[in-house]
């Protein structure tokens, strides 16, 4: 790489930290975080979303835990050496005056080292701001012409280049770091900025100059899923490249580097594990009731896909004081793969415009039409929610033209709802229940949409939009199944579960009579599921199959639930499953001859990337299949997507999906793909 591409890729890395500081200060406006002291630190506001404020909530917890825990070990004994705690890519981070606000730093200092630019303005800044001045004391810069931007008695910044070692090493001595004494090492999404042999260097380094420290790593992992190419791509459409993680991909990948560098111990977990594992169920659920939020796939794949390390040198410090062994987080792998499912885009005119959106339902109104309605995608040019509807029109084959089309008539229109459901009632009738116009706001009433062609027409058909019982509070609710079941020779709707306004899970359940549009009572005798939205909902035989979803805690459920018809109303029925599945939720399921199918989804127990678990529903045995994406486009999100089963052809069609994900920008899957099943017969 040349010099000028070298500092255009440190420039692009640099402008990281002003974003960075502005997520942090509104992080710490909306209550997250006590701190006082981020807003002074950067220029300007800026109100994030509510995903990244849980994003960059959870990377504060992980540093503070990790720099608590030393300066309690380290400061507490009497006549120990000064502590020191030496920041790598500090930038406008605030963690010297937090701590000096509260003691921690009686017994300790603090160097922050970032590109010189970054840390003269960080040094001006303190010394025009008199709130900052009075927490540091008396100051000073450096001689002209020294790395040395800011001291004071307890708190040095200085301005180096982290690829430059032996100008590092010389100014840090300078400064004062005492290689001999305890020292915390903090690299906060720097390290992966690196070329891959100058991070190795300063890996190495620091084992060879610190004799009893613990290094501290915030940043990337798990580049080959689409989650984790999409974010690539990201930050290299930045220019500022996520290094190293071909070579680094997961936590157990980086434990090994720094063991391999001289490191004598070492652990690493995904931010999904810490937060479950070193933050106390209350402040989870302080921080879960802070803002309104719906954006669980996204806040668990960014967690799933940022590590948190703690390297340890020396007797008196080790990895185990920062994150002790714990097993309140097992991991859940799925069994090994039985076999492959290939996807394939369609052929034809495929998704044509319009079915960019996740969070919307489609339902099979005959064997060629496929009518798809609301939920979050792209429409003229933005990104809203959709309000036209996406016929998908089969010719021949497998062979589809797809078709985006408004509401007809001067009736209703359709509302903007999204994570609803739709059911058919004939060829040309659908029902849609439930849903939601904003994580405060429910969709009420329910939707009946008419699909019309009319005679000779070469047209799609129109869709025409009536709606009844706005003040129906049964459906305040979405991410809620609703399914087709029979009972006495009667068509019923079951509604169950699903979230609202006033409650995180819901677990109660309806039933709508078809025939009448009523809600009737229907005796269910048996312990129900426990609450979730989010789950899988399927007919199987007069019955409905409840499985996965998120729980209360707002962790994903691995159990399989049957309501199944008995002689006065219906029975719930635990289904056993082995091996253990792991828990899920965002997907779809199909019963494909006594088999069910749970497509895709978001799990955070596992690094394996989810595809589809095979349930054969007479024996509760369990099976693994991958897709081969080999064909498709990359990447493919297979969560907030619909499918729909063709089971004559043995295909299964993944119609959207996608999401918000985290600071990286919003990916919709660009085109309708097709599982050929075919393999799971060859297991019959």
């Amino acid at each position: 790489m040349g010099s000028r591409s070298r500092e255009r890729r440190a420039e692009a890395v640099q402008s990281t930290n002003d974003s960075s500081a502005l997520s942090k200060s509104s992080l710490a406006a909306r209550g997250y975080v006590h701190d006082a002291f981020a807003a002074l630190l950067v220029p300007g506001t800026a109100r994030r979303a509510p995903l990244i404020h849980r994003g960059y909530y959870v990377r504060a917890r992980a540093v503070r835990h990790c720099v608590r825990a030393f300066v309690e070990r380290t400061c507490a004994a009497p006549g120990s050496p000064r502590a020191q705690i030496l920041s790598l890519g500090a930038g406008s981070d605030s963690l010297y005056f937090r701590l000096k606000t509260t003691g921690r730093l009686a017994e300790a200092a603090v160097w922050e080292v970032d590109f010189p630019d970054v840390a003269e303005r960080k040094a001006q800044r303190i010394r025009d701001t008199p709130d900052l001045c009075a927490l540091t004391g008396p100051f000073q810069r450096g001689d002209p012409g020294s790395n040395l931007c800011f001291e004071s008695s307890d708190y040095r910044i200085l301005g180096l280049d982290l690829r430059q070692l032996q100008r590092l090493d010389q100014a840090l001595a300078a400064a004062g770091l005492d290689a001999a004494a305890p020292t915390l090492l903090l690299a906060e999404a720097v390290l992966t900025y690196l070329e891959p042999d100058d991070a190795a260097a300063l890996i190495a380094w620091a084992a060879q100059r610190f004799s009893n420290a613990i290094f501290v790593v915030y940043e990337q992992m798990r580049p080959q899923d689409a989650f984790g190419e999409f974010m690539q791509q990201h930050f290299r459409h930045l220019n500022s490249p996520l290094n190293g993680l071909d070579l680094f991909p997961d936590a157990e990948a980086q434990q090994k580097r720094f063991l391999q560098a001289g490191w004598t111990a070492c652990r690493a977990m995904d931010l999904n594990e810490f937060y479950r594992c070193f933050l106390p169920a209350e402040e989870r659920r302080r921080v879960e009731n802070l803002e309104p939020f719906d954006e669980f796939e996204e806040w668990h794949l960014k967690c799933a896909h940022y590590f948190i390390l703690a390297a340890s040198r020396g007797d008196s410090l080790s990895q185990t004081l920062v994150f002790p062994p714990s097993e309140m987080f097992p991991r859940i792998d799925p069994a090994s793969p039985s076999g492959v499912f290939p996807a394939s885009v369609v052929t034809g005119d495929t998704q044509g415009p319009g079915l960019r959106r996740y969070g919307h339902a489609s339902v099979l109104l005959s064997p060629g039409v496929i009518l798809s309605a609301g939920g979050f995608g792209e429409q003229e040019g933005r990104h809203c929610r959709v309000s036209k509807f996406h016929m998908l029109l089969r010719y021949s084959d497998f062979e589809w033209k797809g078709n985006q089309i408004g509401s007809w008539g001067t009736g209703a229109q359709w509302d903007g709802r999204l994570y609803h459901t739709m059911t058919r009632l004939s060829d040309t009738q659908v029902l849609v229940l439930g849903g939601r116009l904003s994580p405060v706001t429910p969709a009420l009433g329910i939707l009946q949409l008419s699909c019309v062609k009319e005679d000779n027409s070469s047209e799609d058909p129109n869709v025409t939009v009536t709606k009844f019982s706005p003040e129906d509070s049964t459906l305040s609710r979405w991410r809620h199944s609703t399914t087709e079941v029979s009972c006495e020779n009667q068509k019923y709707l079951f509604v169950y579960g699903g979230r609202s306004v006033a409650e995180p899970v819901l677990s109660d359940w309806h039933f709508l009579h078809v025939g009448t549009m009523t809600w009737v009572s229907i005796p269910v005798e048996g312990e129900g599921p426990e609450g979730r939205h989010s789950h899988s909902a399927c007919s199987w035989q007069g019955g409905a199959l409840i499985a996965g979803g998120l729980g209360a805690s707002e962790e994903p459920l691995s159990s399989v639930f049957f309501l199944k018809p008995i002689t006065c109303g219906f029975l719930w029925e635990s289904i056993a499953i082995q091996p253990p599945i792991t828990p899920r939720y965002s997907h779809t399921a199909h019963v494909v001859n006594g088999k069910l199918l749970l497509v895709g989804g978001v799990w955070i127990h596992s690094s394996a990337v989810p595809g589809v678990t095979v349930i054969d529903l007479s024996t509760g045995l369990s099976f693994e299949y991958q897709i081969d994406t080999t064909c498709v486009p990359w990447p493919l999100m297979l969560h907030n997507h619909t499918s729909i089963l063709f089971p004559e052809e043995q295909q299964l069609l993944l119609l959207g999906g996608g999401g918000n994900c985290f600071s990286f920008g919003t990916y919709f899957n660009p085109h309708t793909v097709t599982l050929d099943l075919s393999s799971l017969s060859a297991r019959q």
